[in-house]
């Protein structure tokens, strides 16, 4: 999804908020690890901000379930988002609030230090575009592309 987005150079998928160095994606699968499975944003903020990427994550998955999104369950799916300076910490905050109202459900989703990202391996990077006619990319990615086309429409590459 953020592939497609404006002032988005790139997006890596990974791993973070575990306690482990470097974790396999299987370690992270066992649930012991502390890591979720996240994706890392280089962007261009003159193009898009921190705070819109933010809104755009929270509107885009169910961010008002613990450890669970659609049928994959443990905390490697928690909903998270990390930040770097105190700054990106109030606005993702500030945005939590804004978009709670859309939601008959609490957001939980986590607000955290960054520390390390831990890059996944290549078979996990890329995934949609590689491999977007499969039965989860057509049940669980697609809705979400349809989503994000519909509400941020402006905000999308031509």
């Amino acid at each position: 999804m953020f592939q497609q987005l404006k002032g988005v150079v790139n997006v890596e998928s990974g791993y973070s908020g575990g306690e482990i160095i470097n974790p396999t994606y299987r370690e992270v699968c066992s649930g012991t690890t502390g890591h979720a499975e996240v994706i890392e944003i280089t962007y261009l903020p003159s193009e898009i901000s921190f705070e819109d990427l933010v809104k755009i994550h929270l509107t885009t998955h169910n961010p008002t379930t613990i450890n669970k999104q659609g049928a994959d369950r443990g905390t490697q799916y928690r909903s998270i988002i990390f930040y770097r300076t105190d700054d990106e910490k109030m606005q993702a905050l500030k945005v939590i609030e804004d978009v709670q109202s859309a939601y008959d459900d609490m957001i939980v989703t986590e607000v955290k230090m960054f520390e390390h990202f831990h890059k996944a391996e290549a078979n996990h990077q890329d995934y949609y575009n590689r491999n977007s006619e499969t039965g989860y990319c057509m049940a669980v990615i697609n809705p979400k592309l349809a989503k994000l086309k519909s509400l941020y429409q402006d905000k999308l590459k031509k």
